[in-house]
This record gives structure tokens, C-alpha cells and sequence, in this order.
């Protein structure tokens, strides 16, 4: 008989696909290791949340764990999973010591979501108004504990091309240890174009974005200040509505329904939202990883104006679903002319999706997804020797982590 393998995600959160990409996100994880046939527990020492999904549902086992406590240790050792997947560096930091020492012959795989260093630098050098500089990155003592953490895992899921390149060439990661899986779509998840609001069936502009996370914020100030009043000008009828899980007192007060600038809160169904815009807005000043937001916007037929941060490492050779402009005046015209002029439009509509068929589908990468982690079960051991920065990391993490976390485990008691 069989036995199912076993798969332990520990997550940084519980999932909330409905909030962010990053819920998402996690969620093709989960549907891809069970169609691989794996048994899977999620484990997280995050609270309990309104809008969590629920795990079984999916057949997922929920646990509670907690930090710096070695019952962790116990609950590990006798679930024995062949394969552990850390949900950003974050956890791996915490948990990822306790797994190679009572399971040491689990996979161990980052997810990293985007790169924490990169979005973070970007956002320090925007907030210094000056040029991000890739050597910023060498400083960023955050980088550092990014890197450890991914040359002390067997692989790290990357979702964007670019920041595979970043730790190919400036940090020399070897290419053995990172896999480019980006955020994935089923072959059904565009709507047939015939069932999607015409041109003329749609209306007004849209931002859509989880207000826990800065690039969001800084983007909603920014159509505020700036975009938003240059469109209003060419055309005093529009409306941009602005959707986002989680917002505070600081976004809520941007309301003002004489300019037309409507803060709506979380979406109940985010997509339906954008099948009725015309345009998606997304003016985003820093920021890494793919844009959840934009990739949905080409499935609901909706094409965007967005910066080159936007639209980083998500079209390849393509064109864009719509604009990618810096420049506030160019961008506001740009948004102007989508709104206006059916062929562009159609045509931005077109491009979306041809970026979506070549570049996003589940089935481009599941097989390939299976294959690798077939193949790092079976060849663990080569696999580690040849990552000898990896094996050391891991030696030194392993005692000077583990022994703060047991002098923050005593102190506790």
C-alpha cells in the first residue's frame, strides 16, 4: 500500500486568498502538492483571522504553534513530513533550525513571495527621494538575513524572473537553489471575452490593493495628490474607486465624493469589481514580486495603466495590458486615452490576455513543479553537498538561533 507523503507548510499567516495575493498564492501551493498526492498540515503561530480560509475545506489539517517553544519539536518529530514548505524568510528564520534538527531529511523549500531586501531598499530610497541603487542592496542588513535563509533552504520558489537574476548575479546564488514559479491561473480563469461588459457597458476607474502593505498606501496618496486630479480635469464625470482589505483611519479619510475619489474598503468579490471598470490604476512608486492586482485585471478583461515597478517581470517580450508610464502627466493621459478610445482599449484587452495564455497558466508549470520535487526527494543528500554555503549557514544558524530561542523559551516560563 502507498502511503500518502506529507507536507507541513508553516505559514507566516493563515491564509486569506480574498485579502491578498499572497493568500492566493499560498492557495495554488496547497492545490499543487495535492494533486502531487500529498497529505498536508498547516501549522502558524499567527491568531485566528476574520476573513482566514477554511483549511479543511480543502483537506488540509490546521494546527496552532507557537515561538521559541520546543513543543514544536514534539509536534514535528511525529509528524515526520517528507517535505516542509516556509511561508517567507521570516518563519524559516524561526522554525527552520528546530526542522533540520528533528527532521533532517525533509525538503525544505522557501516561498519567498517576493524579495523582503528589495522592497524594502526601494522603499528607502523613494522615502530618501533618490534612485534605488542595486548596491543598496549589499548594505540592507534584512538582505542578509534573506539570503542566509535561502541558502540554508533546498530550494526557494521565486515568482518574479528579475529578482531570480538579482540572486543569480549580485548575491551568486547557484540556480540549483531557486525555481521561478510565478502566481498560476487555471486554464478557465479568463471569462470567455463574449461573457465580459463591453467597452461601452463599462464605467470609471479602480484601484484595488490589501492597505497592510506600504506600496498600496503610497499608491493611493499618490492618485490622490497627483494622478487623480490631472484625469478629473480631462474628464470632471469619472470616478476612481478604491478597494483594499484592512484599511485604516488614514486611507478611510481620502474619501471625497465631490472629487470623485470613493474609498470603498475590502471587496466582497474583487473581480466582479474590476469586470465593471474600465481602467485599473496602478501608480505604484516601489515595491517587488509580480502584481497580483494587475494579473487579475487581465483576467477580468480589464486593462491598466501602471509604473515599470508595476509591471516588472510580468510580460516577458509582450506587450502590456494597457500602459506602463513613470511620468504623472504622461500617465494620466495615457489613462485619459484607455477611457476613451475603444480600439486602444480592445486592444490593451487582447494583450492581457495573450500574457496570461503564454505566461501564467497552471498547466505551463505543474508538471515541470512535480518533477523537481520528485527529483530533490530522491537526490537530498547530493544536493545539500553541493551547497556547501548552505551547510555551514545552517551549522552556525542552527546554534546561535537555537540557543536564543531557548534562553526566550526559559525566560518565559
Amino acid at each position: 500500500m502507498n502511503v500518502m507523503p506529507s507536507l507541513l507548510i508553516i505559514g507566516f499567516v493563515w491564509p486569506e486568498p480574498n485579502s491578498s495575493a499572497a493568500g492566493g498564492r499560498m492557495m495554488q501551493l496547497i492545490s499543487l502538492f495535492r494533486e502531487q498526492g500529498y497529505t498536508i498540515t498547516f501549522a502558524s503561530p499567527a491568531q485566528d483571522s476574520d476573513f482566514m480560509v477554511n483549511l479543511s475545506e480543502f483537506g488540509v489539517q490546521k494546527v496552532s504553534i507557537t515561538l521559541n517553544n520546543s513543543s514544536f519539536d514534539d509536534f514535528i518529530k511525529e509528524l515526520n513530513p517528507a517535505v516542509v514548505l516556509f511561508d517567507r524568510f521570516m518563519i524559516e528564520e524561526q522554525f527552520g533550525w528546530r526542522v533540520a534538527e528533528n527532521c533532517p531529511d525533509a525538503l525544505r523549500i522557501l516561498d519567498t513571495e517576493d524579495l523582503h531586501c528589495l522592497r524594502l531598499v526601494r522603499q528607502k530610497a523613494f522615502k530618501e527621494k533618490r534612485t534605488f541603487e542595486i548596491s543598496d542592496l549589499l548594505t540592507e542588513e534584512v538582505a542578509k538575513r534573506e539570503i542566509a535563509s535561502i541558502l540554508r533552504c533546498d530550494l526557494s520558489l521565486m515568482i518574479s524572473e528579475y529578482e531570480m537574476e538579482l540572486l543569480t548575479t549580485v548575491f551568486k546564488i547557484d540556480k540549483s537553489l531557486l525555481y521561478y514559479l510565478p502566481l498560476l491561473l487555471a486554464s478557465n480563469a479568463i471569462s470567455d471575452l463574449d461573457k465580459l461588459l463591453s467597452f461601452e457597458e463599462r464605467k470609471d476607474f479602480v484601484f484595488i490593493g490589501n492597505f497592510y502593505h506600504e506600496p498600496n498606501w503610497n499608491a493611493v496618496k499618490y492618485l490622490k495628490e497627483t494622478i487623480w486630479p490631472l484625469i478629473k480635469k480631462q474628464l470632471p464625470q469619472a470616478v476612481l474607486n478604491i478597494y483594499g482589505a484592512y484599511p485604516s483611519q488614514k486611507v478611510l479619510q481620502l474619501n471625497n465624493t465631490k472629487q470623485g475619489f470613493l474609498i470603498h474598503g475590502r471587496a466582497e468579490n474583487a473581480q466582479e469589481v474590476i469586470q465593471k471598470a474600465a481602467v485599473v490604476l496602478a501608480p505604484l512608486h516601489f515595491g517587488a514580486g509580480i502584481k497580483g492586482k494587475l494579473l487579475e485585471a487581465m483576467q477580468c478583461g480589464t486593462p491598466s495603466v501602471t509604473t515599470p515597478i508595476g509591471a516588472e517581470s510580468m510580460q516577458g517580450e509582450l506587450e502590456w495590458n494597457g500602459f506602463v508610464e513613470d511620468d504623472p502627466e504622461i500617465f494620466a493621459a495615457k489613462a485619459v486615452e484607455l477611457y476613451q478610445d475603444k480600439e486602444i482599449w480592445l486592444q490593451a484587452q487582447k494583450n492581457g490576455i495573450a500574457i496570461i495564455n503564454q505566461r501564467y497558466l497552471r498547466t505551463l508549470f505543474e508538471d515541470d513543479f512535480a518533477t523537481q520535487i520528485a527529483f530533490l526527494l530522491s537526490n537530498i543528500k547530493q544536493h545539500r553537498l553541493n551547497n556547501f554555503m548552505g551547510e555551514l549557514l545552517q551549522h552556525h544558524t542552527l546554534k546561535s538561533t537555537k540557543y536564543m530561542s531557548k534562553w526566550i523559551e526559559e525566560k518565559n516560563k
